[in-house]
């Protein structure tokens, strides 16, 4: 083999080398929301602490079981509109999330499915976003 042709052998396997380090380093460091329960969805992933103040009241609730303002508060969520993941009657279940001056339980909920999914929508199922609590 000539020289020239292990210099461009050589040049080409560095440049492999550098594009597959790049490469790693992007998906191991990159944005970590694929770990957050539901994220594979689709569905855009939003930390707690961005949604309303409200919002982090009611998640306090859900993780500690109650007791929650509504009776309907840990409902089962039917999923009518399909916009969250296909699933068994029971898998979802939804929670108010109060509305400062709404004089009844207004559009916000939180809805968890059985899989430690978290989800919110501030606009009565019309959109959803999932909740990555740990943000």
């Amino acid at each position: 083999m000539g020289s020239s042709r292990r210099i461009t052998v050589a040049l080409v396997g560095l440049v492999v080398l550098v594009l597959a380090g790049w490469f790693v380093r992007d998906v191991t460091s990159g944005d970590d929301t694929a770990a957050v329960p539901g994220a594979d969805s689709g569905l855009p992933v939003r930390a707690l602490s961005d949604l309303p103040d409200e919002a982090d009241g009611t998640w306090r609730l859900i993780e500690r079981g109650g007791p929650y303002p509504h009776e309907q508060d840990g409902a089962t969520f039917g999923n009518r509109e399909r916009l969250l993941p296909t699933e068994k009657t029971g898998y979802y279940h939804e929670y108010t999330v109060e509305t400062p001056g709404s004089d009844d339980r207004g559009q916000r909920r939180m809805v968890t499915g059985s899989d430690g999914e978290l989800y919110y929508t501030e606009d009565h199922y019309t959109s959803f976003v999932v909740v990555d609590p740990q943000r």
